[in-house]
């Protein structure tokens, strides 16, 4: 692995939500005023989905006191602190630029019936526990040091 991608791996989130067009998500995102870190929510449709490993983005479109809104967030950021599944929307496409135009009702996705709302996550990278691998050490060790116990004795027995 190069310099730049073993940088851009430790940057990744080991577990980041399954975003798809079409769902209301509801995003927890650290605001900093001054010295003072709190957390605003931010809750709208997914409008598009782009970009792939610490560059990938999701852009959320809600209508506020009747002006359209969209934020773009980027999926690894630290300041990204949960993404909540609110309600699964049917979408046949993978932009959904056409909710800017409307007004209302209209500028909702249509629910999907039946589907479950699960806060389902994507695994990006493994948590590595070194408890099994010390343990395997220890095991290889004590093969060893048999060996080395069964060749004494076969080497005594020779004399």
């Amino acid at each position: 692995m190069d310099i730049i991608k073993s940088i851009e791996h430790e940057q990744l989130k080991n577990k980041i939500p399954e975003l798809k067009v079409g769902n209301t998500v509801r995003v927890h995102v650290r605001i900093k005023e001054g010295n003072k870190e709190r957390i605003q929510v931010f809750e709208g449709i997914i409008i598009k989905v782009q970009g792939g490993g610490v560059n990938k983005t999701f852009t959320v479109r809600k209508i506020s006191y009747g002006v359209g809104v969209e934020k773009t967030f980027l999926v690894h950021s630290p300041l990204v602190e949960k993404v909540e599944l609110v309600r699964v929307g049917k979408a046949r496409r993978a932009r959904l630029f056409y909710l800017r135009d409307r007004v209302g009702k209209a500028a909702k996705t249509k629910e999907q019936i039946g589907a479950r709302i699960e806060d389902r996550e994507i695994t990006i990278k493994e948590d590595l526990t070194e408890e099994p691998v010390a343990e395997e050490v220890k095991e290889e060790a004590t093969v060893k040091a048999e060996e080395k116990v069964s060749e004494e004795v076969a080497d005594k027995k020779a004399e």
